[in-house]
């Protein structure tokens, strides 16, 4: 459900995903506001990057609606992608083109002049500590420096909607606190944050909402505060993580 007053940026109604018997994801409902911080944990196997591919439109829904800001995510995927800003798990790029051809090809993409496209990513290279690698090939950047130039293409657009699927995985400690910040600001300009993470304390410190799925099927959905009422008062997400999803045992894709 969306609180009063607010504008529901994301919509999920009755979402399935069935993959011959086995269903990764299973009427799924829930809704993510403007302006909000949203995490969507869950063990291995739960359901969470099923959930975001439906959302980005590179899967097809076996029934249920997921939309943004109003188009269908799989019908309207190519608009939808004007308003999204998605960094994968695992950013895949063409090996030999260099880190500033593939910000370069992706600016274009979004209708950006290259005067703009350099505006728009100084700060944040330097930020990342990522302007040095710029002319090397992708093939040669380790795993935390794809998944920082993956982080400054998708923030190319300005997009309303940042889709991040475990964004930490790979990333040192500096990078994970400067990502952190960037969250956070965003969220502030009144961007929307759906993320999706292992990382319990991360997730406390940082959302407004927390979705916990396990077995395809959302379990709890609310604010920590919510989700303490259920619970202790003064429970950790982990406690009321664990109280919710840690003896459910899952499989199949993720």
């Amino acid at each position: 459900m969306t609180p009063a007053g607010t504008i529901a940026l994301a919509e999920i109604e009755n979402l399935t995903k069935r993959y011959g018997s086995f269903e990764a994801v299973t009427n799924l409902s829930f809704s993510v506001s403007a302006g909000e911080i949203f995490a969507l944990l869950g063990p291995n196997g739960a359901g969470k990057t099923t959930t975001i591919r439906m959302l980005m439109g590179i899967l097809v829904p076996t029934s249920g609606t997921a939309r943004i800001n109003g188009l269908d995510c799989f019908a309207d995927r190519v608009e939808v992608k004007r308003s999204v800003g998605y960094l994968p798990d695992e950013p895949l790029f063409y090996d030999y083109l260099r880190g500033s051809e593939l910000i370069r090809f992706t600016g274009e993409m979004h209708g950006l002049s290259r005067t703009e496209i350099e505006r728009r990513t100084a700060t944040l290279l330097q930020r990342l500590e990522l302007t040095d690698a710029l002319e090397e090939f992708a093939v040669n950047y380790s795993r935390g420096m794809k998944k920082k130039l993956a982080l400054v293409c998708a923030m190319l657009h300005d997009p309303a909607l940042l889709i991040l699927d475990e964004p930490t995985n790979g990333l040192d400690p500096f990078a994970t606190r400067v990502l952190h910040e960037i969250i956070r600001e965003k969220a502030a300009q009144g961007k929307t944050i759906f993320f999706s993470t292992h990382l319990l304390d991360q997730a406390e410190r940082l959302c407004t909402q927390i979705g916990i799925m396990t077995k395809g099927r959302l379990a709890a959905h609310g604010t920590l505060a919510e989700l303490r009422s259920k619970c202790a008062a003064d429970s950790s997400l982990e406690q009321i993580f664990f109280s919710v999803a840690a003896e459910s045992p899952t499989a199949g894709p993720a």
